[in-house]
């Protein structure tokens, strides 16, 4: 596996180059052109000086996180097609600059549901947090002026004010979507860009809805083992694969971790590795990478990975906000640097009780 590090870009990410560079064991980024619209085509000049600036740092692109897709590819209105010409653009572009490796969702308005930004935990750090009491209790209208206040001041992914103005439009536009047309629309979606994955060797990998349940009563699909082996059996091509998210698959409880990782050798292309504190079923927040600071086993995720021969790109996600650092919310350096280390102790502890180098 490779340790790395998201990064939004210059302008955008209060963590510089300079500083992941300095992570022990880090040796790439997982980025993306933040300030470019869905459904926009990324020029090949845009990446390209993308690349040479993360490669000056010593670092290299491991992988991009998002190309955003356009609702009305997850809608499938009939104008969708072109939208779609224009990521494969975007992803002919992506491969002639040896970039292969692209993680979206495909998830219904909200990319992501957290309830809170800055909920304080005992040891005074904070954290993400969701409360489904919290959920039902208001307006989905009003979610994003609910916690733009505790984002400081950062531009949250899927989370762009000039999208959460438009959220009555968004939820109109998804009426007649249920979870039947959704996988229909992904269906299509990726029909539509295998070829140039497979010219490319493109590796899609689909991020898990996060949390792993309708919210608002909004269609949720990459939820579970079941759909996601769904997801692949319809479009049976290996560049079809999967982003593992511990954080987002863990929200249910109910899905094992270790043991969906391991059903998906081939598949998975991307990991994301973190913890989380449940306080009920539908109440959690997110906690240090450390094992007993939450409810996840950590090394046995780590290990099924192994198991696996994942030799994918990894990266640390939301970290807690510590030590006076203000930062995106979940994007800080210094929590994150301190879960790179930790699962990378993992990792070598791992390698040798079993007497090889991988």
């Amino acid at each position: 596996m490779e340790m790395t590090l998201r990064w939004f870009g210059t302008g955008f990410d209060t963590v510089t180059l300079r500083q992941i560079r300095q992570i022990p064991g880090v040796t790439g980024v997982i980025t993306t052109l933040y300030d470019t619209e869905p459904g926009e085509v990324w020029s090949r000049e845009r990446i390209h000086a993308l690349k040479e600036a993360v490669e000056a740092s010593g670092l290299h692109i491991s992988g991009i996180e998002s190309v955003n897709i356009h609702d009305a590819i997850k809608v499938g209105t009939p104008d969708r097609d072109q939208y779609i010409d224009n990521y494969i653009t975007t992803l002919e572009n992506l491969g002639k600059e040896d970039i292969h490796m692209v993680c979206y969702n495909f998830m219904p308005v909200f990319d992501w549901t957290r309830t809170e930004l800055a909920r304080v935990r005992p040891d005074g750090s904070t954290v993400l947090a969701y409360s489904q009491k919290t959920i039902d209790s208001i307006d989905p209208q009003d979610m994003f002026a609910s916690i733009k206040g505790d984002a400081n001041g950062a531009i949250l992914p899927g989370w762009e004010p000039e999208r959460m103005a438009k959220i009555s439009e968004l939820f109109d536009m998804y009426k007649d979507v249920d979870e039947e047309k959704l996988f229909d629309n992904l269906k299509y979606f990726l029909e539509r860009i295998m070829p140039v994955c497979d010219k490319y060797d493109i590796n899609m990998a689909i991020h898990p809805d996060d949390p792993a349940w309708s919210v608002f009563g909004l269609p949720r699909i990459i939820i579970n083992l079941d759909n996601i082996m769904r997801m692949m059996r319809m479009v049976d091509n290996p560049h079809n694969g999967v982003t593992f998210c511990a954080g987002s698959y863990g929200t249910n409880r109910a899905n094992d971790l270790p043991t969906m990782i391991r059903a998906l050798k081939g598949r998975l292309h991307f990991a994301h590795v973190r913890n989380l504190k449940f306080n009920s079923d539908d109440d959690f927040e997110e906690a240090a990478h450390l094992s007993s600071d939450g409810s996840f086993d950590m090394y046995e995720i780590m290990k099924a990975l192994y198991d696996i021969d994942f030799d994918g790109p990894i990266r640390p996600d939301h970290g807690r906000m510590i030590w006076d650092e203000v930062a995106m919310p979940g994007y800080g350096l210094y929590d994150r640097a301190l879960g790179a280390t930790y699962l990378n102790g993992l990792w070598e502890a791992i390698v040798k009780s079993h007497g090889e180098k991988k």
